[in-house]
């Protein structure tokens, strides 16, 4: 889709209104510069930056895989209804016209809300509807939000669509055009505030910067048409201009964590997770909202560089279950505002009840999506759960193989690749999904496969997936033959996530965790047979893992034979619909065990 050049300056016109004023508020200076001569009390201007990310399409604190209010072990809640009454109550502190609200990425993808209204009743059919996250977003009064990599899981029309439904910019410094390489989104967005009895206002400006691992994520998508350079780069180009253009305070909202990581190895030569770089490296920040990691940050304070200036961040915890509160003190001094201070806290969603006003604007959407899930596609034999997962090879898991397996297949038919032997990947995405026996329902596939992912078929070699699997059994923690097994302890080795832990079908093999990470890999074969490292198979993936998405070796450069973009979660249900009988009998195998020295662990 081409990019919305018209759009975006229109845009950028309306959130660089602030630079308009730059000029025209430099003549009042000296009224306020007088107010700070002996015997004048000193200017003084408290202003509160509120924000949220990582939404997921949270709007209720309802969980629709268990068609029941949204409860945790620690007493969490969600959504954005209970956002709006924490804001009501900071507005109704603080004073409105002294508060920002912002949002660090990540809207439209994350929960069956946002999977129904980019497919099921999509926002960009013709006289489609009004995305429930935007309207939300609308009323809650949200002054601007960064572009998550999520947003663009359902490719950039449907991004442009809501983005069009939004009353607030949508920003992304270093989401660019692949060509121009000129912002394909507003980079920043500014506000002034007026401050009683003083003749020059307090101009805010918001930087928006996004996650570079959306070149690999969802490539399919912006491939030759965005590019996403690195975060640090972009804010040094972009920090200095608002500075310029007289923002007294300079807030990033960057959908990227803070531990400097990245979980795409070097596929990319920008860091995932660099808010805490763009603090350190670029000089004149004042404070961070973070997003992407999913991590729950009250306060972090890093020191600039070059300044030796302290830049505050904080990200509150996903899913609106909390709020971050940026205070930010100001003085007024020779001629200018200057910030004196800034502390960031977090407020929590569990102690506060939904806002009505939400609840009427979208109960009948919830509705709508609440009866969507829980349509009945099938009848299971006996109950499948993900409790174990993790660590033994789960019938539950192998459903999923063998739906990638047979999707595949069928798309190969009549090709020169339909005589090789197809195998799949899948990881153990969630701890909790059970499919019970009886009644099987959208809402029941759906809790298994969480992420909207699709499927693509790799061409890969015996010996590639020798290393594959020798890279996905470094998420076991390596355990001694006579260690004492503890089931919490012994994977996400590394602080490897669960999604990163990839099942693969149709080989069998065992996983030593008495060994060294490389060396755990025992007995793998196939058909029987040792396997050859020379042999060719079709590897069926999600479109994460085949764009490179946790690094894993070979996969991302191996020769792509097809892709679809329906998900594989509506695969899943297809397959379970047809059959109409759900029956390990059907698609489970044991094709992997853990084992010490080459006796099982369990």
């Amino acid at each position: 889709m081409p990019l919305n050049r018209r759009k975006f300056l229109k845009k950028s016109a309306v959130t660089g209104a602030g630079v308009a004023v730059a000029g025209a508020a430099a003549a009042p200076v000296a009224q306020a510069a007088e107010a700070a001569k002996p015997g004048h009390p000193e200017k003084r201007y408290s202003l509160t930056v509120m924000g949220t990310t990582d939404l997921h399409g949270h709007v209720f604190n309802w969980d629709y895989f268990k068609d029941a209010e949204y409860a945790d072990k620690a007493g969490n809640a969600q959504g954005l209804a209970r956002i709006s009454t924490l804001v009501n109550q900071v507005r109704a502190e603080k004073g409105r016209r002294n508060t920002l609200l912002l949002d660090a990425g990540d809207t439209i993808q994350g929960t069956p809300l946002t999977y129904y209204y980019a497919k099921v009743d999509p926002i960009t059919a013709e006289g489609g509807p009004v995305h429930p996250m935007a309207q939300a977003m609308n009323a809650i009064g949200y002054d601007a939000v960064a572009l998550g990599n999520h947003e663009f899981n359902y490719g950039i029309e449907t991004l442009r669509k809501f983005e069009a439904q939004c009353d607030f910019p949508l920003l992304g410094a270093n989401a660019v055009d692949a060509k121009t390489l000129r912002p394909a989104f507003p980079p920043y967005f500014m506000k002034s505030f007026h401050v009683p009895g003083c003749g020059r206002p307090v101009k805010v400006a918001v930087l928006g910067l996004t996650n570079p691992g959306i070149a690999i994520w969802d490539k399919a998508y912006v491939q030759g048409k965005l590019a996403f350079p690195g975060l640090e780069e972009q804010a040094a180009k972009w920090v200095p201009k608002l500075r310029s253009m007289g923002a007294d305070v300079v807030i990033v909202s960057a959908h990227s964590g803070s531990s400097g990581t990245s979980s795409y190895g070097d596929q990319v030569p920008y860091v995932e997770n660099a808010a805490a770089n763009v603090a350190r490296q670029v000089p004149g920040i004042d404070a961070i909202l973070v997003g992407h990691a999913h991590v729950e940050i009250p306060e972090l304070k890093v020191v600039n560089e070059q300044t030796g200036k302290t830049v505050v961040l904080s990200e509150p915890l996903c899913y609106a279950e909390r709020l971050t509160l940026f205070d930010i003190e100001l003085v007024f001094r020779r001629g200018r505002w200057e910030v004196e201070s800034v502390a960031a806290s977090l407020r929590n969603s569990n102690a506060v009840a939904d806002d009505p006003a939400i609840t009427r604007l979208l109960g009948d959407a919830h509705a709508q999506v609440v009866a969507y899930v829980n349509q009945v596609v099938g009848k299971a034999t006996e109950t499948l759960t993900t409790v174990e997962a993790r660590y033994k090879d789960a019938p539950i898991i192998d459903l999923i193989t063998k739906v990638q397996e047979d999707v595949v297949r069928a798309a190969l038919a009549g090709t020169e690749y339909a005589s090789l032997p197809v195998i799949a990947q899948a990881s153990p995405f969630s701890r909790t999904s059970e499919i019970p026996a009886g009644e099987v329902t959208i809402r029941d596939l759906s809790s298994l496969y969480v992420y909207d992912n699709t499927l693509v078929a790799k061409l890969m070699t015996g010996a590639q997936l020798r290393a594959y699997l020798e890279y996905s059994a470094e998420y076991f923690v390596q355990t001694a033959p006579d260690a004492v097994v503890d089931v919490e302890k012994l994977t996400n080795a590394n602080g490897r996530p669960d999604y990163n832990y990839d099942y693969v079908s149709g080989l069998s093999y065992d996983i030593d965790i008495a060994q060294a990470p490389g060396a755990r890999i025992k007995n793998l074969t196939f058909r029987g047979a040792p396997l050859d490292d020379a042999q060719q198979f079709v590897f069926a993936v999600n479109n994460y893992r085949a764009n490179g998405g946790g690094a894993f070796p070979y996969v991302a450069s191996a020769k792509e034979l097809w892709s679809e973009s329906t998900e594989i979660r509506t695969r899943i249900a297809e397959w379970v619909t047809a059959k109409g009988v759900l029956d390990p009998k059907d698609f489970a195998s044991v094709d992997w065990k853990l084992t010490r020295n080459g006796t099982p662990v369990f």
